[in-house]
């Protein structure tokens, strides 16, 4: 579905990527991980249009998308949820949703995507008409999956969606990504909790100062000295 070949980023004269290539297949969740600053958010800001590329390609069902608009990287079917949520303060989580499906063509289907939403974030059917920034960390959380859902994405970029949130916050958002792929939506993860990202993963790839050093099966990762010693302390 994702080929990445060989990414080379620069923010000026500092170079974040360097010939970063990888692959995400129809259906999967695939993890990336690494440590901060390792380049794991400039490889989502990339996918989504948000930062251009030095060099490389990026290939989407056969299509190179490395020079077109977020716009419409967002048609084409990817859709980003971005590290801190940035859910739209002043405006009712209802109208947050309703921004997801901004781009959308097929008006006629929203209210049953809606409900779908609802039914998968129980707590934002409750909170539909209450101001976005007034919710808890994990409430806004799930708003921006729900929002980005409504995009109605075949690949879904997840930037940190654990940071900052109470563990039980935590299971509860990656119990939900296992449910949206099982329903048909592929997942790359980008997660600094690397057991619980290989825990779900199929395949994972290990990012170090802007390189790929490693790549798996996320139980190999997980079982990996290397991996153990690096990310899950011992």
């Amino acid at each position: 579905m994702l080929k990445v070949e060989n990414l080379n980023v620069h923010y000026g004269v500092i170079q974040a990527l360097h010939d970063v290539s990888f692959e995400v297949g129809e259906g999967e969740i695939v993890s990336l991980i690494g440590a901060n600053g390792a380049g794991k958010s400039t490889v989502l800001k990339v996918l989504s249009g948000l930062h251009r590329l030095t060099s490389g390609k990026i290939l989407f069902h056969d299509q190179e998308i490395q020079k077109s608009a977020t716009k419409k990287i967002v048609e084409s079917g990817i859709s980003l949820v971005p590290e801190g949520r940035h859910v739209f303060a002043g405006l009712t989580v209802l109208e947050n949703l309703e921004m997801g499906a901004y781009l959308r063509k097929d008006k006629g289907n929203l209210k049953k995507d809606m409900d779908h939403v609802y039914e998968r974030f129980p707590v934002l059917a409750e909170r539909k008409n209450q101001d976005a920034a007034t919710l808890s960390g994990g409430e806004q959380q799930m708003l921006a999956m729900g929002r980005a859902l409504m995009s109605k994405p075949k690949l879904l970029l997840l930037d940190e969606p654990s940071m900052g949130l109470a563990p039980i916050f935590i299971k509860e958002i990656f119990a939900i990504i296992q449910e949206i792929q099982k329903q048909g939506t592929t997942v790359l993860l980008i997660e600094q909790n690397a057991k619980l990202a290989l825990s779900i993963a199929n395949r994972g790839y290990v990012l170090e100062t802007g390189k790929v050093v490693l790549s798996g099966t996320g139980e190999m990762l997980l079982n990996s000295d290397e991996v153990k010693k690096a990310y899950l302390g011992g």
